[in-house]
């Protein structure tokens, strides 16, 4: 279970400060809760590449700070919250696991971290993990996180170290963290012992049936159900509209309850775990119009398969990255998918925009579909509209 390491507050009185209460310092594995009071003032202060930091706290017998960039850890990212973690001033090397989420997600019955490693990862003195893209400032700045100009951030820290323990007899005991996803992710890429086999979009895909089965109701109906032996007569499941890498992200979530695929910004383990100085930009507008559509194929296919947790990151990662060309296309797959949130995101999105933007929306592919599909949704977007006018 993971413990309470301790709260960090950065407020605005007369500039930036942080103040730090730690507790629990024994743990192996930690949250640290990290709150902006009086946001819209750090992010005046502080320029690109400017950050505060919190004091340290303990996770695992190690000292840990967080870096807060309002404006982004670099120009690449100038537009997002970046956020690090990093030992301090501590010259031993170990393995961990960090993840970052709003602290709104984690009060969900299923947490849902923006953004976190997949994988252990290496920290010394020298080192940090983080991300230039935990979120953008217009989502924040449009969504129910940001409360009284405050919002709070956890951290979630498993450090990937064994140690001794004494327990109630005297007797010592080895404490050992958990890695079964990694477990499940070899199964998954060695393949040992998979007794199904997938065709999607001309490429091939073995699992396990009971893996599947367990984590999807769907996938327990299609293997062990009443109609089993009709689908699997051929030794193989063909899979139609959906894209191979669409595919391969579900099973991996599935496997791991992780997927690292569905942030923009995706590094491998090396360059995840060191703050690199990023001068081009990640992508152009075009790349970022096929990260959102492969974005909404995998909520499709989460849906198709109720992988309802997948769903819902989906569901967040959509909100958080709206633009002008695909608002439309994600409203009508909110609407289809019955997801209320999504839509609403869409919704608000489309209120917020300035007159002169509403166009670029109308001449969208997605417009034509929701007027000819969902026209009620269309008297929606006029309300709101409609709504700005009265104010």
């Amino acid at each position: 279970m993971s413990s309470f390491t301790g709260v960090s507050i950065v407020e605005d009185h007369e500039g930036c400060s942080c103040n730090t209460s730690a507790v629990d310092p024994g743990t192996d594995i930690g949250y640290h809760l990290f709150m902006v009071k009086g946001y819209s003032r750090t992010k005046e202060l502080l320029s690109i590449g400017e950050s505060i930091n919190t004091g340290p706290f303990i996770v695992g017998g190690h000292d840990w700070l967080i870096e807060y960039y309002p404006n982004g850890a670099y120009p690449s990212c100038a537009n997002f919250i970046s956020l690090y973690v990093s030992l301090f001033h501590d010259d031993e090397k170990l393995d961990a696991r960090v993840s970052f989420s709003l602290v709104d997600q984690v009060e969900r019955q299923t947490p849902m971290y923006i953004h976190a490693t997949n994988r252990a990862c290496r920290f010394d003195n020298d080192v940090s993990w983080g991300t230039n893209k935990f979120l953008t400032r217009e989502a924040l700045e449009r969504s129910a996180h940001l409360k009284g100009d405050s919002f709070t951030i956890r951290c979630d820290i498993m450090v990937r170290k064994d140690h001794n323990t004494e327990d109630a007899g005297g007797h010592g005991t080895k404490v050992l963290l958990s890695d079964i996803d990694q477990h499940f992710n070899i199964l998954l890429q060695t393949k040992v012992g998979a007794d199904v086999t997938f065709e999607v979009s001309g490429e091939m895909f073995t699992a396990h049936r009971c893996v599947l089965a367990a984590r999807s109701k769907v996938f327990m109906t299609q293997l062990f159900g009443p109609m089993k032996e009709d689908i699997t007569t051929s030794g193989v499941i063909h899979v139609k509209d959906m894209r191979a890498s669409v595919f391969m992200a579900l099973l991996r979530f599935i496997y791991t309850d992780s997927c690292p695929e569905i942030e923009k910004d995706y590094m491998e383990e090396e360059e995840m775990s060191q703050v690199l100085e990023e001068e081009q930009e990640d992508g152009t507008v075009e790349d970022d119009e096929n990260w959102l559509q492969w974005l909404q194929d995998l909520f499709v296919a989460a849906d198709m398969y109720d992988v309802e947790q997948l769903k819902r990151i989906c569901e967040m990662r959509l909100s958080d990255n709206l633009i002008l060309s695909s608002v439309m296309s994600t409203l009508a797959l909110a609407e289809q998918h019955h997801c209320q949130g999504l839509k609403e995101a869409c919704l608000k999105f489309i209120q917020v925009q300035p007159p002169w933007c509403l166009q670029t929306v109308t001449m969208s592919d997605g417009w034509d579909h929701v007027v000819s599909t969902y026209p009620s949704v269309i008297k929606e977007i006029f309300f709101k509209l409609a709504s700005n006018q009265r104010k």
